[in-house]
């Protein structure tokens, strides 16, 4: 931590907190989401929020923002009662919120999104225009306001979500998990947004899982588990190893044990000299509707026990080649064959029938059904082998379920909770345990398989896959966490503008040729 960021602290210390919150507690049905919650948050400071998934962390957001009304406590804002009824009466407060999840109205442009339910009568374009212009342009955030945001990728959708916030100049910004899906240069600019809105006197509350976004931008950081807080303390006081034993209860192990992941890379070294390509890739291009180049020339193989990572920053056709492996889109040309059995153009629910688990990156557009419950969520693409008489069993499915919530650690209050009422990171997770155990996965698509999880649960995804890798399931990793990569994968491809731009083996010291490689650089 900087100087100026401790000046910024003891400042705001010794004045009244902007935001009060006193034994706030809230109750779902039989849930209790979070209990007896004391917490002050003070202008000029960036106040952490930690906590594994399920913790309490974005309820505690969305009592504050008036998307939920409390159970007992009460919060005070500016020096007064702060009970917001919904989320207009929070902005109107000078409160504004960045969602974990997105809230776009897909059918409607840029511009309508951002100042939808803001503005009465006739819309300025062209000076709304310029405001989201001038937002963009300060904080590297730019955007098409005429756009449509189904035409966005989930980068886009997510900097509109954030423009959408900084546009009203609050005094409280509560962002929920902001930087999830944004690639290693946003996250910077908004790190150092968050940090120039705090030494203008704005509080800002960061719920985030990634430790280095943390260490760079907190002067206080909270931490919650079971909907409690457990520790709250000045980021100068307290150790990162400390925070994270806080977070989960107990000692993370890293990603990778060197030496278990040095055997396993010579393993795979030895026995790819004569094993098949599980997945094929056969020059592989695709055209979008604007006549826009997204993959061209696309060949790329994945033996059986082989993990490989595909790299790049968001946007040079990582999200388009995912989709065409998952049956989402068709190519303008090339063959995918996967076990020999081509799927070119085939349907998703063929492609799942050959065997390929998908954990697509956008799990509420493709991964999911929010409205269905948990158990028929982590039980799609085998429905079959529950149905007598055309009847679905469900105490036999509600049994297979509890037993994937225990294996993957999916934390719910029961197996038939409406799939919606999941926190985002154990969204995550059941999607995870529906595809990793297809009864005959040969290849799987794992596409931001840890975008949202916490340290501890990032670790378990990862010794999943790594199982599968070991039984002989091909795995195609897609991250924007270079970091990740380079401790999970056997090797790591980078694309670049639609094409491979190079290929090397995942050890840490590629990290800086790996890195020229995405920004269009020669390694």
């Amino acid at each position: 931590m900087n100087a100026e960021q401790m000046d910024a602290g003891e400042v705001a210390a010794r004045v009244e907190p902007l935001l009060r919150l006193q034994g706030l507690s809230k109750r779902f049905g039989a849930v209790q989401a979070l209990e007896g919650v004391d917490l002050d948050i003070f202008a000029g400071q960036v106040h952490c929020l930690l906590g594994e998934n399920g913790a309490g962390k974005s309820t505690l957001c969305n009592l504050i923002f008036g998307v939920y009304a409390p159970s007992a406590g009460r919060m005070t804002f500016n020096g007064a009662a702060h009970a917001p009824r919904n989320a207009g009466q929070a902005i109107s407060s000078g409160i504004a919120m960045v969602h974990q999840h997105f809230s776009l109205v897909h059918d409607m442009t840029v511009i309508e999104n951002i100042l939808l339910g803001q503005k009465r009568g006739l819309l300025d374009r062209r000076l709304a225009s310029k405001s989201i212009e001038r937002v963009g342009a300060e904080f590297g955030l730019s955007l098409d306001p005429g756009k449509l945001i189904s035409s966005l990728s989930v980068g886009e959708r997510q900097r509109v979500e954030i423009v959408k916030c900084l546009i009203h100049q609050p005094d409280l910004v509560v962002l929920d998990e902001p930087t999830a899906v944004l690639p290693p240069g946003e996250i910077d600019a908004l790190l150092a947004l968050i940090q120039r809105m705090a030494d203008k006197g704005c509080a800002v509350v960061l719920v985030t899982h990634k430790l280095a976004e943390i260490s760079k931008v907190a002067q206080h950081c909270t931490v919650m588990r079971a909907g409690r807080v457990v520790t709250s303390t000045p980021m100068a006081e307290i150790a990162m190893e400390v925070l994270v034993r806080a977070m989960v209860g107990r000692d993370v192990s890293t990603l990778s044990r060197p030496h278990e992941a040095k055997q396993h890379a010579n393993a795979l070294v030895v026995s790819s000299v004569t094993a098949r390509d599980v997945l094929q890739i056969d020059d592989l291009s695709l055209t979008d509707s604007l006549g826009k180049t997204q993959l061209e020339n696309i060949t790329l193989n994945v033996k059986p026990g082989e993990i490989v990572g595909i790299a790049g920053v968001e946007g040079n056709g990582q999200t388009e080649l995912a989709l065409v492996l998952a049956g989402l889109l068709q190519p303008d040309s090339g063959r995918v064959f996967v076990d020999k059995t081509e799927l070119t153009g085939r349907t998703p629910k063929q492609i799942t029938a050959a065997g390929v688990g998908v954990v697509p990156e956008d799990r509420h557009a493709t991964g999911c059904i929010t409205a269905m419950s948990l158990t028929d969520n982590l039980l799609l693409a085998r429905l079959h082998e529950f149905t007598r008489y055309g009847l679905l069993q469900r105490p036999a499915m509600r049994q297979r379920a509890r037993q994937l919530m225990q294996d993957f650690d999916v934390r719910a209050a029961s197996a038939d909770v409406p799939f919606s009422n999941l926190s985002g990171g154990n969204q995550q997770k059941a999607v995870l345990a529906r595809e990793l155990t297809l009864p005959n996965l040969t290849f799987l698509l794992a596409a931001q398989p840890t975008r949202g999880l916490d340290v501890g649960a990032v670790a378990g995804v990862y010794q999943q896959i790594r199982d599968a890798a070991a039984r002989g399931v091909a795995v195609l990793l897609i991250s924007s966490e270079l970091d990740e990569l380079l401790q999970v994968c056997h090797r790591v491809v980078v694309m670049y503008r639609g094409r491979i731009a190079g290929t090397m083996p995942a050890a840490l010291h590629n990290r800086r040729a790996i890195g020229a490689l995405m920004s269009g650089q020669v390694a």
